[in-house]
């Protein structure tokens, strides 16, 4: 196991949704999250800015926020280059940057990059050997730094416990969470991403959750069955699958899921807030969930 953990407080945030403002927007939000105490700002990576370049952007406009790539793909990068980028991210930033690797999904790599896409274990396995030998970086480059891994299923989570810091799974329920740390182990960094939405118990809020994990639920159906979940959603079972994947309510709900989360062996939980236009920023949800476990 990389021994290097990262130290990223127990609780963060988790957007996409910088891809889709202004550069000057995503600055100034990333300033305001600081401010409100989160210990991370997780960043996805799918059609907008490239992951390593928006990390570096951010970070030079802040102070003490750690941004993590949440995460970056490597069919976007080489491993020689990603060894490269965060290795120099490493000498401007200290720890203060957290490489964090996924595999992201056929579609984008065959349809949209033109490559070939690989078994997923064996292709992570490959570009992190390939990664820790790369020769390249910064004049007295540390070797080992903090990495983990985008994991949901039990061969990719056994792999971050072997190679990496530790793995963030995304979207899962408290279950998994349980699962997850008795197969790592205690030494490994537990990461996991939990979808909220801050509002009412009325049919608006629940028909966001259900959308919400309509599109998000091919990724994760699979291991969602071995965890004795029903993934129909037309089914009687479908209120219990959607309330374990998405908390709505009020700060007091959410704060519970969150310690749920902790209790069953996470050591951080970043908030993906759901809920408003993708070009809206949820400025509102970040300031009343900021503190949340004080």
């Amino acid at each position: 196991m990389n021994d290097v953990r990262p130290d990223v407080g127990r609780l963060g945030l988790w957007t996409d949704q910088f891809d889709n403002v202004p550069l000057p927007q995503a600055v100034e939000a990333t300033r305001e999250i600081e401010e409100l105490g989160y210990g991370a700002l997780w960043l996805g990576e799918l059609s907008g800015r490239e992951a390593m370049t928006q990390a570096t952007l951010l970070l030079s406009a802040t102070s003490r926020l750690k941004v993590a790539t949440g995460v970056a793909t490597v069919y976007g990068r080489d491993p020689v280059t990603m060894a490269q980028a965060q290795r120099t991210l490493h000498e401007c930033f200290g720890d203060r940057f957290v490489l964090g690797l996924g595999i992201s999904h056929p579609w984008f790599v065959e349809r949209i990059r033109g490559l070939s896409f690989g078994p997923r274990v064996s292709t992570m396995r490959d570009y992190l050997d390939r990664m820790d030998a790369a020769p390249f970086g910064p004049p007295g480059a540390a070797k080992q730094l903090p990495r983990v891994i985008g994991a949901v299923g039990s061969k990719m989570l056994g792999l971050a416990a072997e190679r990496a810091s530790g793995a963030v799974p995304f979207g899962m329920p408290v279950e998994h969470t349980a699962r997850t740390r008795a197969l790592m182990g205690p030494d490994a960094f537990l990461g996991v991403f939990q979808a909220v939405l801050l509002g009412p118990e009325d049919r608006a809020t629940r028909d966001q959750a259900w959308s919400h994990v309509a599109e998000s639920l091919p990724n994760r159906a699979d291991m969602l069955r071995t965890l004795g979940y029903s993934v129909d959603l037309a089914g009687p079972d479908a209120e219990r699958l959607v309330r374990s994947l998405v908390v709505w309510g009020g700060r007091d709900a959410i704060a519970a899921r969150v310690r749920e989360h902790l209790d069953a062996g996470a050591d951080h939980v970043s908030l993906s807030v759901i809920g408003t236009r993708p070009d809206e920023l949820p400025h509102r949800q970040w300031r009343e969930l900021a503190g949340l476990l004080d």
